[in-house]
């Protein structure tokens, strides 16, 4: 299943201001998009029944961001373009936790295309989540 991300030129110059950016090629009539805009696409445009934190079933109260990475396949998108995207859950497995238990990890891919069906960007972010809430400290002695 895939969702459209239009990209609009206010927007684009909201999140430039909001990530603190002074580069110009963030202005203009066609400005282009900063780098982690993508995340606000899957955050904003994304159908809940399609995203990855649903797939995942992990529970909120212990999610950790643990690494996102964006690669792009030629320039970056610009105000104007509609993305069609793509979530999938890519990967899942676990580790031992060092407080006990085991901590459960999730990849979460975003391929973004053009109107053309190209391939402009991918968006891989990997989710912990973590065996349990800490302790007390009383409840450690």
């Amino acid at each position: 299943m895939s969702y459209e991300f239009p990209i609009d030129r206010s927007k684009v110059r909201e999140f430039a201001r909001a990530v603190k950016s002074d580069n110009s090629v963030h202005d203009g009539p066609e400005p282009i998009a900063p780098p982690t805009m993508l995340t606000s696409a899957r955050m904003t445009w994304e159908p809940a029944e399609q995203s990855g934190f649903r797939v995942l079933a992990f529970d909120r109260a212990r999610i950790l961001h643990g690494e996102e990475e964006y690669i792009f396949h030629g320039p970056p998108p610009r105000a104007g373009q509609v993305l069609t995207c793509t979530t999938t859950v890519t990967d899942r497995y676990e580790k031992p936790g060092k407080r006990g238990g085991n901590m459960r990890f999730g990849t979460i891919v975003t391929e973004f295309r053009d109107s053309d069906g190209a391939l402009v960007a991918e968006q891989h972010s990997t989710i912990v989540e973590t065996a349990g809430p800490p302790k007390a400290a009383e409840e450690k002695s």
